[in-house]
């Protein structure tokens, strides 16, 4: 069995995403597929996938030719994806998620189907509980089984590592090399080379639309970096700033989200600060973004930004009082699918004109465009943009004087250059005062650019560190629940 794209072609507007692609992947082979943020790796395997149609080019499964128009007619013919946030409805119970689009069968029969597959790659699932209880790295392993279940011959994972523990990735790890030993073609879409070098066989590197180069591994670090950017990347770590006063200070703050509640948080973040939230996922740290931004009503306590009491405003008062909130899910909840970026423009002005000049709004949007690199034009939709692209214009979308700056997983499923921009830029807003509040399950990345790290574990803050002298074996023990110092 092979896998071969052929001279896909993918446009959107005059942004080419596949510019005459060709891949070919055989039987039992662990391929990585690298590239810089916007090379057009996520748009080929949507291709592959039938999530889009190409404009051009041919796919072919074990020789034959293959008619995709809808990710249904994907897996009719043994091509399945996980995607970076899986496809699990989460008020539906594990069972009910795992029938999605299986052929009758009685509730007896899929139960042990269940767990005939859970069993084989060390999965454990309980087939009545939410789906919403799952953590993220359950919710892929719930899909990766719902989709051998339905046939997959082909799986196709996105960017899979985020946001999961390290014992959920060294499950994934192995089911896929277990997959692969049995003959399956697995695809795995990554921006961390680490993982590639210790997953794969071989690589596939995208640039631009387009192939540029395919390795056998092991292969040299430097020449799949050169490879993706033409030059060898330097990252960047942040240096040391000056701190200013009180910019955000919470004082015994209490809020519930249903699946997580905080209580009685006292924190105080100083202008000029980063301040790094580390754990499990569901573990506080989204709860705590959102009380602090508006969109969380808080049961008890106090919310100050700088001097001013801000506990009872709204997210838009909150707005007008500085804070800014950049949400992991940009195309979910940062972003809106079908506006363009002049219009993304437009409506975080905040104007209240009852018409637009749309000539000077592209104008201006234009020279946005070019100021934060964003790869679209001014007419580009958000949905039509790479991660890293939408992650930008959120970015490029943040007033100039914003005080207390909130994020999740700012550079979840960035490449290295993409990452590096993302944190040049916040790293000029914290020099000029801008106190910033991060979420992130890369520990590398909390410590490299957090003055201090705020540990919580079941919904309370575990520990609190100076990440100048944290490591990450430590941070790693106080997100599992365990202080070793």
């Amino acid at each position: 069995m092979s896998l071969e794209l052929r001279d896909i072609h993918k446009h959107f507007g005059r942004v080419r995403a596949n510019d005459g692609v060709t891949l070919r992947v055989e039987a039992g082979e662990l391929h990585g597929l690298l590239g810089e943020n916007g090379a057009g790796k996520s748009t080929l395997m949507k291709v592959l996938s039938g999530f889009i149609e190409p404009d051009s080019g041919t796919i072919s499964l074990d020789e034959t030719t293959l008619q995709m128009r809808s990710p249904r007619d994907a897996i009719a013919a043994g091509i399945g994806m996980l995607h970076q946030d899986p496809l699990v409805f989460l008020p539906f119970s594990v069972l009910d998620n795992f029938l999605l689009g299986s052929p009758p069968i009685d509730r007896d029969s899929a139960r042990g189907e269940l767990d005939r597959l859970a069993a084989d790659f060390g999965f454990s699932f309980d087939p009545d509980a939410p789906a919403r209880t799952l953590t993220v790295g359950e919710r892929q392993q719930l899909e990766i089984v719902r989709l051998l279940w339905l046939g997959a011959k082909v799986l196709i994972l996105d960017e899979p590592t985020t946001g999961i523990s390290a014992t959920q990735q060294s499950l994934l790890f192995e089911a896929l090399r277990t997959l692969a030993g049995q003959g399956m073609i697995v695809i795995f879409v990554s921006h961390k080379l680490e993982e590639i070098e210790v997953l794969c066989d071989r690589v596939t590197v995208m640039r631009r639309g387009r192939t540029v180069g395919e390795a056998t591994l092991p292969v040299a670090i430097d020449t799949l970096v050169e490879m993706m950017f033409g030059e060898a990347v330097a990252v960047t770590g942040r240096p040391p700033g000056v701190r200013g006063g009180p910019a955000l200070r919470l004082d015994g703050i209490a809020a519930d989200d249903r699946l997580t509640r905080l209580e009685d948080l006292t924190l105080e973040v100083r202008a000029g600060e980063v301040l790094g939230l580390a754990g499990l996922e569901g573990s506080g740290q989204r709860t705590l973004l959102r009380a602090c931004a508006g969109l969380l009503a808080t049961t008890a306590g106090t919310i100050e930004v700088g001097d001013r009491d801000v506990t009872k405003r709204d997210y838009h008062q909150r707005l007008a009082a500085g804070v800014h909130y950049l949400p992991a899910g940009r195309l979910e909840e940062g972003l809106i699918r079908g506006l363009t970026i002049t219009e993304h423009f437009q409506l975080a002005s905040g104007s209240n004109r009852f018409l637009v000049p749309w000539a000077d709004a592209r104008g201006d949007a234009e020279k946005r465009i070019a100021k934060h690199s964003i790869k679209g034009a001014s007419d580009t939709t958000a949905e039509a943009l790479s991660g890293g692209n939408q992650q930008r214009l959120l970015l490029a979308m943040v007033p100039p004087d914003v005080k207390v700056l909130l994020m999740e997983h700012p550079t979840r499923g960035l490449d290295i250059a993409s990452a590096d921009w993302v944190w040049g830029q916040l790293i000029q807003r914290v020099e000029a005062g801008t106190a910033v509040v991060f979420a992130s399950a890369d520990l590398d990345e909390l410590l490299r650019y957090s003055d201090r790290i705020v540990v919580f574990f079941a919904g309370r803050v575990f520990k609190m560190l100076d990440a100048s002298t944290a490591d990450a074996d430590q941070l790693g023990h106080l997100i599992g629940g365990r202080d070793v110092a």
